[in-house]
């Protein structure tokens, strides 16, 4: 299977690796999914940069507890969507290959650690059409797909 890729890679343009590690965390009835908008107003996954020394599962670990102040217990790993994006914030072009997990369950342990951001349960098909990025939406429908029930 072919790697899903999103955004357009433009010639000339000398791209940094990003990689990102994010999870798919549902509410108890699967009728929502938990979005974080950063203050720029973009709304993502939670989840972010894969950081020197740290595997997928201990960077989402971390993330989750920095956006959230959740643990959360990982089910599906759904796989790998590369997007390519220009951030202004940045003034810079990334490559970021995400990584999508299924978060089967999670505890609120902790106010969150980031307290910037804005965290909002959307309904299902709402959270696919306000996300930022194209492997995020990826990783919703890779969840649907897997609840064929909902």
């Amino acid at each position: 299977m072919s790697t899903p890729t999103f955004g357009q890679k433009e010639a000339g343009k000398n791209y940094i690796a990003r990689y990102g590690v994010y999870a798919v965390i549902p509410n108890q009835d699967q009728t929502k999914i938990i979005l974080v908008q950063a203050p720029n107003g973009a709304w993502f996954l939670p989840g972010g940069e894969i950081e020197a020394g740290e595997d997928q599962l201990s960077a989402l670990k971390r993330e989750l507890i920095e956006e959230l102040g959740f643990e959360a217990e990982l089910g599906n790993y759904y796989g790998q969507a590369d997007e390519y994006f220009y951030s202004s914030h940045r003034d810079t072009y990334f490559y970021n290959p995400a990584y999508i997990y299924e978060a089967i369950s999670y505890t609120a342990v902790d106010k969150p650690l980031e307290d910037f951001n804005n965290l909002v349960w959307f309904p299902v098909e709402e959270a696919i059409s306000k996300l930022k990025r194209g492997s995020h939406k990826w990783g919703i429908e890779e969840w649907k797909k897997s609840h064929k029930s909902l």
